[in-house]
């Protein structure tokens, strides 16, 4: 690693004293620990020389490269916290926040300082998923997000995302030298997952945020179910609906004039209904990749049950083994599947019958008997087939309940990884899947009311 030279910024003689210090590399950073409070820092300066990695940071996503001297990390804070002093630096309270925050980070979740804290791929994932539930855990209307929020959103999520700049792989490649001698070497690249989702998972996050921006001023309004006073804007749809949401009786209630919307607002809801679904459809895509790409935990295999009959039961299974043309549908038509919970069961029962017949399938015999032999391929093929019906029984519940939460596995998976760069992608992805969903259901809900006033 190139060495840098760091400048002390307490004293101008010492500004052209060079210090040399090595800079921590891509494979350094387990050593670090964050924490899954929010935080404060923002924006990366642009003002300060990026470091040459042999690779546009630009390309990955519209960041600075990150800050390492000093000097330029007291002004990266200054136009983080957004200070204007007379003698252009921070405030002492400031940068003591600045500090502390980082100081959590490092510590890993554990305030102790005992070293029981949660690695650096669960903490920032646990980071990103708080900073959601502060901007958006209050979101329950179709309006603009205020500017302190998208602004905190932005900020937050550009130093979370910041980590990635240094998640790098080495890939050989030629370089011709001034006398035309090819010489081959080393080049520092981004990790191709990275490269390829995180420039479209920040794609997806401002096009929902310019979604939400859109709904400036629109002809229906919200109003609280609790509110029971007189007022000319609760129209006679409100009271025929007041009751629709009897199980999350908190959410405000849409309303539309008398007549329902025009023609206009009704369309332009529809597009932007699709447009959601089609973003949610994309993250929900990355977050399954990611999610399959992460190694499964032991401990989720000594957990599997010994047969998958044992696992989905009687009635499943011997549809499942004894039916020639396989239909999902119809199987998921017969359950009697009456709340989510029941459909978050039923998949963590198949998923977990998926690999039981998967570990089956591939188990291997030493006996070399030719009967024992054909045996074991019939059993094989079986168990094969199986696990190809379960999966996609799987997929087919999970596309008929898009909001259901995770799976015991793919919580396994995100609770024991320990990939920096695979947190970030499937924490970030996950997000934007909430929120996608989120905007659908919201929009759902007025074209519902709308659909409702013009019948009667």
């Amino acid at each position: 690693m190139e060495n840098l030279s760091v400048c002390d910024e307490n004293s101008e003689d010492r500004l052209n004293t060079d210090i040399e210090c090595s800079t921590p590399g891509a494979e350094s950073l387990d050593y670090s620990r964050t924490i899954s409070e929010i935080s404060t820092y923002s924006e990366q300066s642009s003002s300060d020389e990026p470091l040459n990695l042999g690779w546009p940071v630009s390309k990955l996503a519209a960041r600075a490269s990150p800050l390492l001297r000093k000097l330029g990390m007291k002004q990266h804070m200054t136009k983080v916290l957004g200070l204007k002093s007379c003698d252009g630096e921070a405030s002492n309270s400031d940068i003591e926040l600045m500090r502390e925050r980082f100081s959590k980070l490092l510590l890993g979740e554990d305030m102790s300082g005992s070293g029981k804290g949660v690695c650096t791929a669960v903490a920032i994932s646990n980071a990103i998923t708080n900073l959601y539930a502060t901007i958006f855990g209050q979101c329950w209307r179709l309006e603009p997000l205020s500017q302190e929020k998208k602004a905190m959103w932005r900020r937050e999520m550009d130093c979370l995302l910041s980590v990635c700049d240094y998640i790098v792989e080495l890939c050989p490649s030629l370089q011709t030298l001034p006398d035309g001698t090819s010489l081959e070497v080393m080049e520092s690249r981004p990790r191709s997952d990275i490269y390829i989702n995180l420039p479209a998972l920040e794609k997806l996050d401002m096009m929902l945020l310019e979604i939400l921006d859109s709904f400036q001023s629109t002809e229906f309004w919200y109003v609280d179910e609790g509110n029971q006073s007189p007022s000319p804007r609760i129209s006679s749809s409100f009271r025929r609906v007041i009751h629709r949401n009897n199980e999350k009786w908190w959410l405000p209630i849409p309303c539309v004039p008398d007549y329902g919307l025009n023609e206009k607002s009704r369309k332009d809801l529809q597009k932007k209904r699709e447009c959601a679904s089609q973003i949610h459809k994309a993250a929900m895509a990355i977050n399954a990749s990611i999610l399959a790409e992460m190694s499964i935990p032991d401990s989720y295999l000594a957990s599997l049950p010994k047969s998958g009959r044992m696992s989905i039961g009687d009635s499943i299974y011997r549809y499942m083994s004894t039916t020639d043309k396989f239909s999902p549908e119809y199987i998921l038509d017969c359950l009697d599947i009456t709340s989510e919970h029941e459909a978050l069961e039923l998949a963590d029962r198949v998923e977990a019958a998926v690999y039981v017949w998967r570990r089956k399938a591939n188990m291997n015999n030493p006996k070399s008997s030719w009967d024992i032999v054909k045996d074991l391929m019939a059993d094989g093929d079986k168990n094969v087939t199986l696990a190809s019906r379960a999966e996609s029984l799987l997929l087919c519940l999970k596309q008929r309940y898009p909001g259901l939460s995770q799976t015991t596995l793919d919580s396994s998976k995100i609770q024991y990884n320990r990939d920096v760069g695979q947190a970030i992608l499937e924490s970030y992805s996950r997000v934007l899947e909430s929120l996608a969903f989120s905007i659908v259901s919201w929009i759902n809900d007025v074209l519902y009311i709308d659909g409702s006033v013009k019948k009667q």
